[in-house]
């Protein structure tokens, strides 16, 4: 069987054909580093599970549903440069 894509077809690589890499990565990154500190301040497992949670599960939603399809790192860069320039969008 063969499969003709058009030309202008935007194939993107998926983990699971749900999340981009980059994204997982980027994900991966943020809960290792919320579970290093969690792991080296809080004693109480029950409050770690908690903390962890409440920390990395709107990130997870963010991940899956997303902003239209758009990669969470190009969301996260375009945060980053408009709190740093905010008179550069309002001008435009």
């Amino acid at each position: 069987m063969k499969f003709i894509f058009p030309q202008n077809y935007n194939f993107k690589n998926k983990l699971f054909g749900m999340i981009d890499y980059s994204t997982a990565f980027v994900n991966v990154v943020w809960y290792a580093i919320v579970f290093i500190v969690l792991h080296s301040l809080i004693s109480d497992w029950t409050v770690k599970i908690f903390v962890f949670i409440v920390l990395c599960f709107p990130l997870l939603l963010f991940s899956f549903a997303g902003f239209h399809g758009e990669n969470i790192v190009y969301v996260f860069y375009y945060l980053f440069r408009y709190v740093r320039k905010q008179k550069l969008f309002f001008y435009k």
